[in-house]
This record gives structure tokens, C-alpha cells and sequence, in this order.
């Protein structure tokens, strides 16, 4: 938790000490939501624009609140504006690889399956279950994140394995 050098968000020191405290989790979470192809690293930004902005109504205590919720409602305009660009959007096959051929095979099944299944997974499981196993997050740090209880966190992840199992055989 920052300390309040004053009470003012439009302080530059603790705006430089927020944002250096709150931006990487932002990214993540954002990522983790929504995925990279919304470019999360830029709403991250766009949301410390906005609380630049609205500094002077904003408290100090109040700001990880403020940027989680501006930064997840421009993901979601952004999902709605890109909705139909995803769902065609296809990833451009690597030109060249050294790998067995049925290797890659495999590997793409396997990585079909795997994001499918992560698809399948409420959106609250998905979250929670990337954070800890992508970016290895403690299930403490998880819970500060969401602002939700320690015990809700380990219910999701596990949750979320369970499914995982199920969908996804040889895991």
C-alpha cells in the first residue's frame, strides 16, 4: 500500500509511486482477462491517463479501485468495438521450424485443446488460474488483486484445474 506523501493524487512523487506499484498487476490482470490482443499495455496507460485527469478527485486510498474499474471498462468497449475482428482473426504460421513433424502436430492439438478449455472456464476461474500459474502469483497476492478472499481464489483455481482435467486428457 503507498502512503500518501500528501493528500493529493496530483502530487507527481506519489503519482510516479503509484503508478511503479499498481501498473505491472493492471497489466496482468488485464492480460489475463482479456488476452494481449487488445493490446492491455496501452488501457494500462490510458487508465493512469485518466486518473492524471481526475487527480484531484480522487483519493489516494481510493486509486487501485479507480484504475482497476477504468481499465476494465475500456477492455470492454474495446471487446465490443473488436468483437467481430477476433473471432477472424487467425495468428500467421511460422515460416520455418526444426521440430518433428508430428511434433508440431501434437503440439498444436494439444494447444487447441488447452485453449478451449481455458475458454470453457468461467471468466473468474480463468483469471484467477492464469495469474497463479502464468504469472505465479500467490494465492494471497491473487486475492488483494481481485479484492476477494483468499479462500475464493484457491475455490477458482481448483475449480478451474478441475475443469482443465476433464477437458483436456494426459494433463
Amino acid at each position: 500500500m503507498i502512503k500518501a506523501l500528501t493528500n493529493s493524487v496530483c502530487e507527481e512523487q506519489l503519482f510516479s509511486k503509484l503508478f511503479q506499484s499498481h501498473s505491472t498487476d493492471l497489466y496482468n490482470f488485464l492480460r489475463y482477462k482479456f488476452g494481449d490482443n487488445l493490446n492491455p499495455k496501452d488501457k494500462v496507460q490510458e487508465a493512469f491517463i485518466k486518473l492524471w485527469d481526475n487527480c484531484k478527485k480522487v483519493t489516494p486510498d481510493k486509486v487501485k479501485s479507480f484504475l482497476f474499474t477504468t481499465a476494465n471498462n475500456m477492455m470492454l468497449n474495446e471487446v465490443k468495438h473488436q468483437k467481430v475482428v477476433l473471432k477472424h482473426q487467425q495468428t500467421k504460421p511460422k515460416d520455418y521450424t526444426h521440430e518433428d513433424p508430428e511434433y508440431i502436430m501434437e503440439e498444436s492439438e494439444f494447444m487447441q485443446k488447452y485453449q478451449k478449455a481455458l475458454a470453457k472456464l468461467t471468466e473468474a476461474q480463468r483469471v484467477a488460474f492464469l495469474m497463479n500459474k502464468t504469472e505465479g502469483k500467490r494465492h494471497k497476492e491473487i486475492a488483494e488483486i481481485l479484492g476477494i478472499s483468499r479462500k475464493a481464489v484457491e475455490k477458482r483455481i481448483y475449480g478451474a484445474l478441475e475443469k482443465l482435467r476433464k477437458e483436456i486428457d494426459g494433463i
